[in-house]
């Protein structure tokens, strides 16, 4: 299928989701008498925000860009991330708006829109199924060479990719041992051929042109027949490790790392959920908690009522973290670590600590655009200096803004850093989060922040 019939079902697609939310809408209104929602200004704007919150969360899930949008199992999974940011979405605005709406409306319109984009996709998966003959979604496919990467190609091929068929393997068999699971049809020079009689569309070589010098010969061949001929590179034999491939002007660029925030339009949809999050909070949640907590920290202990203190930022610029004052007043603050059972901590600290209250004003911090929601816990810069000489890789986690939260912490990686695994352990979990960012994955963290913080986490004290 061509990028016109591509972008074309995409469309056809995105367009009957939109048309099915706004049937359901309309029958809903239908069907319940007590609600005329044709009639009342407060169901207009619920009809306009519900199809604004579906477009922004297509927008921040990319949908119906994803290049596995044929495979039903991703396809599904990605709709229900989606569906669940819409909700949140809604629920957020029928807070905000504060009009008694009709509960059994809402939960009428949830409960339909949910099952008609189940509905959607079970039939254009069989759409789809019953049609990629005809549009040659499926393709015929060989692979050339026996090494680890043509094991993980066939792997793949065969359990994740649903349109692709390999057609068979070529190398010469005195290279090969005896393997069941690699089909053999033929050495390197039966390849077209076998290419020719079996409708093969595309090549897959992952021999080294330098050894294989036929494999050009073989290339152009195979172009002759319409066929698409692709080098598979390994590049491990020069980085023992995962690498990332970009290009300048067709120029090929490698990269130890994925960073989704390199791109400028990452940032900025980040910096705006930042922006606009952190002015929620501090204004539906700090103006009236920080009255309250400057009380009780003032009962607790003589001092200030924020604890402020020098840490490492993004590309490891120091800033001022803002928090409310758990401890009593030290010396020890600044160069050492609060630890279980810590005769510093007072009465109100423990339960701040307890439930993260005393990580609340970093919300400012995050308005002034030194610290994200979600992002990498900032250390003091002491602890800085003495991790980077412990672990060489901890300075990477500074390549993004430090977080409130962050995927380490909602996964018991929080406290006190007692020795190097743990720190090991921490600095993993950071540096997947960098390299795997999404919007959605931000909201998976800030709403696991907001369960164990309801829970309670063995690890906060």
């Amino acid at each position: 299928m061509n990028k016109l019939s591509y972008l074309f079902y995409r469309s056809i697609l995105w367009l009957w989701d939109l048309f099915s939310l706004n049937l359901v809408l309309i029958i809903v209104s239908l069907l319940i008498k007590k609600v005329d929602a044709f009639h009342i200004t407060e169901y207009h704007v619920f009809f306009a925000f519900t199809n604004l919150a579906w477009v922004a969360s297509v927008h921040f899930t990319a949908l119906y860009l994803s290049k596995n949008w044929l495979d039903f199992e991703i396809f599904f999974k990605r709709t229900f991330k989606c569906y669940l940011l819409a909700l949140f979405f809604l629920l957020f605005f029928i807070f905000l708006y504060q009009y008694p709406f009709s509960r059994l409306y809402m939960v009428l319109v949830i409960i339909g829109f949910g099952s008609i984009l189940v509905f959607n996709r079970v039939i254009f998966n069989l759409l789809i199924y019953s049609l990629r003959n005809k549009f040659k979604l499926q393709k015929n496919v060989v692979i050339l060479g026996y090494n680890e990467i043509s094991l993980g190609l066939l792997k793949y091929f065969k359990e994740e990719s649903k349109f692709v068929n390999v057609a068979g393997c070529f190398e010469d068999r005195e290279r090969v041992p005896n393997d069941p699971e690699f089909p053999i049809v033929g050495g390197i020079k039966d390849c077209m051929h076998f290419v020719i009689e079996h409708n093969v569309t595309e090549i897959y070589s992952t021999l080294a042109p330098e050894h294989f010098p036929d494999l050009y010969d073989l290339a152009k061949a195979a172009e002759k027949q319409f066929v698409h001929f692709k080098f598979v590179p390994d590049y491990k034999i020069f980085v023992n490790r995962n690498i990332y491939i970009d290009f300048v002007n067709n120029i090929p660029v490698l990269s130890l790392r994925n960073e989704p925030l390199e791109d400028t339009g990452s940032r900025i949809k980040k910096r705006l959920f930042d922006f606009i999050f952190s002015i929620l909070v501090i204004v539906f949640v700090l103006s009236w908690l920080i009255p309250l907590m400057a009380i009780l920290i003032k009962l607790s202990s003589k001092g200030p009522i924020f604890f402020m203190q020098m840490r490492s930022g993004k590309s490891n610029r120091p800033f001022k973290c803002i928090k409310f004052r758990s401890l009593r007043v030290n010396d020890e603050a600044n160069v050492k670590q609060v630890t279980r059972n810590d005769s510093r901590v007072t009465w109100i600290g423990k339960i701040m600590r307890k439930t993260n209250i005393d990580e609340l004003p970093q919300f400012f911090n995050v308005f002034m655009g030194d610290m994200s929601v979600v992002g990498p816990r900032p250390h003091m810069l002491k602890h800085t200096e003495d991790f980077s000489n412990q672990y060489k890789q901890y300075m990477i986690r500074h390549f993004v803004k430090p977080g409130i939260t962050g995927w380490a912490q909602v996964n018991g990686y929080r406290g006190e850093i007692t020795d190097n695994k743990l720190l090991q352990k921490r600095i993993e979990f950071d540096i997947w989060y960098m390299e795997n960012w999404t919007l959605w994955l931000d909201l998976r963290i800030i709403l696991l922040t907001i369960f164990l913080s309801i829970k309670g986490d063995r690890n906060a004290f």
